[in-house]
């Protein structure tokens, strides 16, 4: 076993980066032209523990406590990498002025060879073609922790493609570090990274980087803050509009398609390439570039949207109340669309803030972290994980859950960040996620720490009441008075809640459910009904099969509890921009946007923004409608059909 804080390196030829990454994933597979015995048995090789080992798919029950002991005391690969050599291109030039004719001699020529004329004259291979690329060198240093920093710096493998190089075509062309901020200004890591020669670029790829790498999102959350700019503010994204010296430098890099380097450690976007030949350098022509100014215009351009907006705007003002608007509680909704994510609405992920130092997550599916950093930006995001007391996961569907890892370690570096005392959150899920997360903490990193596990099933409103300090200990960690579950028609163990503030105020949340009498009991009287509204009205049956609610069915469940608001969320990614509207649409009825922050006095102005939205959208919802009708129509073919056999 190695011991913890060793780094290895492996060398590596290529032809190209992506052969490199592909050839370096350490498994094997086996083509499509093989027997099935012989893939079954060469894809048994590559999911086993150990090559030497007897051959077989890894499963929970075969893991050992070496493989423990590997998470303990792991390795960081690093990878040294070079080219393919490439012969210099044919010069036809000097092919001419050295009187080779056309045909096989210059064949031979570009392969290398010398070749002698008719009249006895020797040409060699270097007098008519371009010197040899060597292939550029770059490595890949992972150093993961302070642990590993000795190891890396000592590694002699380095030295050979640093200053100590004896061979200009040795020096690394690269380095790209996937290493953290707080490693890299380590004194004896900026030591180490002297060594290399300047030409050498530093591509530093970490927290510190921008992650913005949707332009889709920010388009939309531009037009959507052209109804209401505090219900829709602008995205707090690191870097998410180039200045005007960038936008110029980049313009005239984009004519040649590749940009002088004027630093070794220049900075990198999404989508940044380096090429490595035939020429070298940064190319940035498919970096996200923002230009707010045509997402606004575009819609300004719609027929009818100024005139709808201008109304808008007036109904908003006299909606306006001298009255200063409360604080909280404060929804942000982080994920409205259902099943996996899209352009424009993230999987399941809603912030409730309850106070300055008190906020809740109701469901964190995938991207749940990245968002928050969108929507807050990376120093107000940590200050929110810091305070994030309570996490609810509703069921065990991924798009509810599979995002909770990233929260808690974001939590983590959050409180480490700001120097604050270690304290784990309250998790209230089903209990098979805490056998999920129990596998997690085995076999790939602690994580066991940074959360409290209590059961949803404890909080059931017609079961067994928790132990007082336990109870108390929820309550007490929101500001709440009260806390209930109930099962709903969901999966197995799929669960909604109820929760009641001290200032008797109340929000209900169905998490994935069809109809459900239970969340009426739990939820009545809720100042806030937030339900999932999947399907629209005309895929009925497809959302009872899977047990999803259509809009008009959660708008009835509120209207069923006495729900001051209803608020729909979990849209099929059909809907990813503006679900159907029906008569069902009352006035305290609105529609959930990711990245959309809410306190209870703006509940009553988003029944208001929906004739904007509709012309906003107008492609997008006329699209719908064609397919409803086509739907209808395909329907009543069928009624009329099965009237005629009948007869």
């Amino acid at each position: 076993m190695v011991d913890q804080g060793t780094t290895t390196t492996r060398h590596k030829r290529t032809r190209s980066i992506s052969s490199y990454l592909s050839d370096s994933s350490g498994s094997t597979s086996s083509g499509k032209s093989k027997k099935r015995r012989k893939r079954k048995k060469n894809r048994s090789r590559s999911l086993s523990l150990d090559s030497s080992s007897n051959s077989s798919p890894i499963r929970p029950s075969i893991f050992s406590n070496d493989f423990c002991v590997t998470k303990d005391k792991g390795i960081a690969m690093s990878y040294i990498c070079q080219l393919h050599p490439r012969p210099g291109a044919l010069c036809l030039n000097k092919c001419v002025e050295m009187g080779v004719p056309p045909g096989p001699l210059l064949g031979k020529l570009k392969s290398g060879e010398d070749v002698m004329l008719e009249n006895g004259t020797i040409v060699t291979s270097d007098q008519v073609c371009e010197p040899n690329d060597p292939g550029p060198i770059f490595i890949v240093v992972d150093c993961p922790t302070e642990e590993y920093i000795t190891s890396l710096v000592s590694n002699k493998e380095f030295k050979k493609y640093q200053k100590f190089a004896t061979d200009e075509s040795m020096v690394a062309y690269v380095v790209v570090h996937f290493s953290p901020k707080r490693i890299v200004d380590d004194a004896r890591y900026q030591s180490w990274m002297e060594l290399f020669l300047p030409s050498t670029q530093h591509l530093i790829l970490n927290e510190t980087n921008s992650c913005m790498g949707s332009m889709a999102v920010h388009r939309i959350q531009h037009k959507l803050n052209m109804i209401h700019p505090d219900i829709f503010p602008l995205l707090k994204e690191h870097r998410t509009e180039l200045t005007d010296q960038e936008q110029l430098r980049v313009h005239e890099s984009m004519k040649s398609g590749v940009e002088e380097q004027k630093s070794n450690e220049p900075c990198i976007n999404t989508l940044c390439t380096i090429h490595l030949r035939p020429r070298r350098g940064l190319d940035r022509s498919d970096e996200v570039r923002l230009n707010p100014k045509e997402y606004i215009q575009e819609t300004l351009n719609i027929e009818g949207f100024s005139m709808a907006l201008h109304d808008l705007k007036r109904k908003l003002q006299s909606q306006q109340c001298d009255v200063e608007p409360q604080e909280y509680p404060r929804i942000l909704f982080l994920g409205t669309g259902s099943c996996i994510p899209n352009k424009t609405r993230n999987t399941s992920g809603i912030l409730l803030e309850t106070s300055d130092d008190q906020k809740i997550l109701l469901d964190c599916g995938e991207g749940t972290y990245g968002q928050l950093v969108r929507f807050y930006g990376k120093q107000k995001s940590d200050e929110i994980l810091a305070n994030l007391n309570i996490v609810y996961v509703s069921h065990m569907h991924a798009d509810h859950h599979i995002g909770l890892i990233g929260i808690l370690q974001g939590r983590r570096r959050a409180l480490k960040n700001l120097n604050q005392k270690h304290k784990p959150v309250i998790l209230l899920a089903p209990i098979q996620l805490y056998m999920w997360l129990s596998f997690y903490n085995k076999y790939f990193e602690h994580i066991k720490n940074e959360f409290e596990f209590i059961s949803n099933a404890d909080l059931l409103y017609t079961g067994h009441r928790l132990s007082n300090i336990s109870y108390n200990k929820i309550i007490g960690s929101l500001n709440m008075k009260e806390v209930n579950t109930c099962f709903v028609k969901h999966c197995p163990n799929a669960f909604g809640v109820a929760l009641t503030f001290s200032n008797n105020s109340k929000i209900t949340y169905s998490g994935d459910t069809m109809p459900c009498s239970e969340l009426v009991t739990i939820g009545r009287d809720s100042d806030l009904l937030i339900h999932e509204a999947t399907m629209e009205d005309d895929l009925e049956k497809e959302a009872s099969i899977k047990f999803h609610s259509t809009t008009t069915q959660a708008i009835e469940i509120g209207r069923q509890m006495r729900a001051k608001y209803i608020l729909l969320t979990h849209f099929s990614q059909r809907y990813a921009k503006l679900p159907r509207f029906n008569e069902s649409f009352a006035e305290n009825v609105g529609i959930s946007f990711d990245n959309m922050q809410v306190r209870f006095d703006d509940l009553r102005l988003l029944p208001l923004f929906n004739p904007v939205l509709k012309l906003m959208f107008v492609e997008h919802y006329d699209e719908m409608e064609q397919k409803a009708m086509k739907r209808q129509i395909r329907h009543e073919k069928e009624l009329i059909q099965k009237i005629q056999r009948i007869q």
